[in-house]
C-alpha cells in the first residue's frame, strides 16, 4: 500500500482507502453487520488506514460498524464521517449551529470514538458556503477536542473553491474519474496552493467504469442507479457521475478496446485517478470483500501506458465532456 499526505492535517493515508456508503450490503439491500465487519477488517489487514462514512449511511449503522471495528484493532485507522444530510428538507435554513453540533455528538456516540479525525459537511446547499458562522462552529468543536479537522464534501467545483477560502477546511471530497475530469483543472491547482487534501469519491461512476454493465443490467427499485438517474432523490451527478447510462455504455466499449483481455476495468479506472499527485486518496465502496480486493489490485498492476491514458481521455473529450463538464 502506498500512502499520501492528507493536506494540512499531517495524516499520511492509504491512497486506496474505503468508502462505506454500501458496506454491508448493496445499495437498496438491508445492512448486514457480518458482511460490513468482514470488509472493514479485510481493508485494514491490507493496509487501508482511512475509512470514510456518514451519519446517514444505513441510518447510522455504517458509523457503528466502522467504530466497532476500528476500536478493536491495534493499528491506527483514521475515521472520517459526514454530517448535514439528515436535515429535512435539505435546505440552507436547516443548517444551524445547534443541529450540526448535535450531529457531531451523535456521530461520536455511534462510533464510540473520543474524537473524530475528520468531520465533513455532507454536500450542503451552495448558500452554506457563504456562512462563516457555520465554519466557525467547527473551529470551536476542534478546540473542544471533539474533532481533529474539518472537511467538505461537495457536488460542484465552485463549492470546493469557495469552501477552501476558510482556513480551517483541511480537505475536499469530490467526484473525480475518467467521466468527471473538470476537478483536475483550477480546483486541483487551488488545493495544491492551499495544501488542502483531496478525497476522491464515486471513482468508478457507480460501477459504470468497471465495464461489467450492459443494456440488460438491472438494479433494484431502492438502488439509486435505478431511481436517481435524473436526480429524483439527490444530485444527479452522484449516479453514474451524471452520465447518461446508454451513453456511458457506448463510452465503455471504446475504453474496453484499450484493455483487451481484461474483464474488470475497475483497477484501471482507479489507476487513472492515482496519476494525479493532488489526490490524497480514493474511497471506492465495497459491498463484498472481493470488491475490496478488486479495487486494491490497482496498486499491483503495471502502470497505464501513455497510449491508454490518451485513449481514455479521448473518450471523455469525444463523448462525455459536453454533457457534464460545466454542470459540476
Amino acid at each position: 500500500m502506498n500512502y499520501r499526505p492528507l493536506g494540512k492535517t499531517g495524516f499520511r493515508i492509504s491512497e486506496l482507502s474505503l468508502g462505506t456508503w454500501q458496506v454491508g450490503g448493496k445499495w437498496g439491500e438491508p445492512f448486514d453487520d457480518q458482511i460490513a465487519e468482514s470488509i472493514l477488517h479485510a481493508a485494514i489487514d491490507a493496509g487501508v488506514n482511512f475509512i470514510d462514512t456518514a451519519d446517514v449511511y444505513s441510518a447510522g449503522l455504517s458509523e457503528e460498524a466502522v467504530g466497532r471495528v476500528v476500536r478493536s484493532r491495534k493499528e491506527h485507522v483514521y475515521v472520517a464521517t459526514k454530517c448535514g444530510r439528515q436535515i429535512t428538507p435539505h435546505t440552507n435554513v436547516g443548517y444551524t449551529e445547534t443541529a450540526l453540533r448535535g450531529y457531531v455528538e451523535d456521530s461520536l456516540r455511534r462510533t464510540g470514538l473520543e474524537r473524530l479525525d475528520l468531520i465533513q459537511l455532507h454536500c450542503p446547499p451552495t448558500e452554506v458556503y457563504y456562512r462563516p458562522e457555520i465554519f466557525g462552529l467547527f473551529e470551536r468543536l476542534r478546540e473542544e477536542g471533539k474533532i481533529a479537522h474539518l472537511g467538505i464534501s461537495v457536488e460542484k467545483v465552485e463549492e470546493a473553491l469557495k469552501g477552501m477560502e476558510y482556513d480551517n477546511v483541511a480537505s475536499v471530497q469530490i467526484i473525480f474519474n475518467v467521466f468527471r475530469q473538470r476537478p483536475s483543472g483550477l480546483f486541483f491547482q487551488r488545493a495544491r496552493e492551499r495544501n488542502v487534501g483531496v478525497i476522491v469519491r464515486v471513482p468508478l461512476a457507480s460501477g459504470l467504469l468497471t465495464g461489467k454493465f450492459d443494456a440488460t443490467s438491472t438494479f433494484s427499485a431502492e438502488d439509486h442507479r435505478n431511481f436517481n438517474r435524473e436526480g429524483a432523490g439527490f444530485d444527479k451527478g452522484e449516479t453514474f457521475s451524471g452520465v447518461d447510462y446508454d451513453l456511458g455504455l457506448r463510452a465503455m466499449e471504446r475504453i474496453k478496446a484499450l484493455f483487451p483481455g481484461e474483464s474488470n476495468l475497475a483497477p484501471r479506472a482507479l489507476q487513472w485517478i492515482l496519476r494525479f499527485p493532488e489526490v490524497s486518496c480514493i474511497i471506492p465502496g465495497a459491498s463484498r470483500v472481493q470488491h475490496l480486493y478488486s479495487n486494491l489490485s490497482a496498486a499491483e498492476l503495471p502502470p497505464l501506458s501513455d497510449e491508454q491514458v490518451a485513449g481514455m481521455n479521448a473518450v471523455y473529450e469525444d463523448l462525455i465532456k459536453e454533457g457534464v463538464h460545466q454542470r459540476w
